[in-house]
């Protein structure tokens, strides 16, 4: 039975480390327009809504194809406010307009390398194992054996208890939370509680696709990274 599929786009104006961060150019292209392609792109996807608070950033989202059928308002728009928030409204805000959906598709703006087929891999396999959350994830390079905290008197403190002789071969691999898909059922476990970077089933990236723009340096990687990705 076929699922209905809201992908929602959070894009608020206020941003610290790059002013108009969601709008600023990536390879001729506003950042936000990626995820909206991808977005747009998906076989499963019935509709792409940015949620921002952001007059001009909505104007770019509808010139890129996305809807933006409201302005998010300005209690969401805070340095405070939380995705999670945004995501309940929109959803809540849809469903005024007659629009009720099975799913949420979560795309952050700022992981512009995502592929409209990591949507659609991540979202078959939710479909196909029943589940009701789903986090995307890509292997760390810097594995935490070596990772260390430093305590109040200078001293090193293990974040894992193993030891860390063993050899770089052997060491297990381990994920983080890439913020590039988040997918959630929508019904009573879906709420303000909700912590979307703990959803349990795990759709595996490869590291390639992860570049998370929070600052120039990272743009300035996206940009050699989508370059190398023409070239193949």
């Amino acid at each position: 039975m076929k699922k209905n599929i809201l992908g929602i786009i959070p894009a608020r104006s206020g941003s610290k480390g790059i002013k108009d961060k969601n709008i600023i150019d990536l390879n001729g292209k506003p950042l936000i327009a990626y995820s909206i392609e991808a977005g747009l792109k998906s076989k499963y996807i019935d509709k792409v809504v940015v949620t921002t608070d952001g007059e001009e950033i909505a104007r770019e989202a509808i010139k890129y194809g996305a809807e933006v059928p409201f302005l998010r308002p300005e209690y969401l728009s805070s340095d405070n406010a939380k995705t999670i928030d945004a995501v309940i409204h929109c959803i809540e805000e849809m469903e005024k307009l007659g629009e009720k959906y099975d799913y949420v598709v979560l795309l952050q703006p700022t992981q512009p390398l995502r592929q409209s087929w990591h949507i659609d891999e991540a979202i078959e396999l939710i479909l196909e194992k029943n589940e009701e959350a789903l986090v995307s994830v890509s292997k760390v390079k810097d594995n935490p054996i070596l990772i260390r905290s430093i305590d109040s008197n200078g001293y090193a403190v293990n974040l894992l208890s193993e030891s860390s002789t063993k050899r770089r071969q052997d060491f297990q691999d381990f994920y983080k939370v890439n913020g590039a898909i988040y997918i959630n059922k929508i019904n009573q476990n879906l709420n303000n509680k909700t912590s979307l970077n703990d959803n349990k089933l795990v759709y595996i990236m490869d590291e390639k696709y992860d570049v998370d723009i929070d600052e120039m340096l990272d743009l300035q990687i996206a940009e050699i990274m989508m370059s190398n990705m023409d070239k193949h």
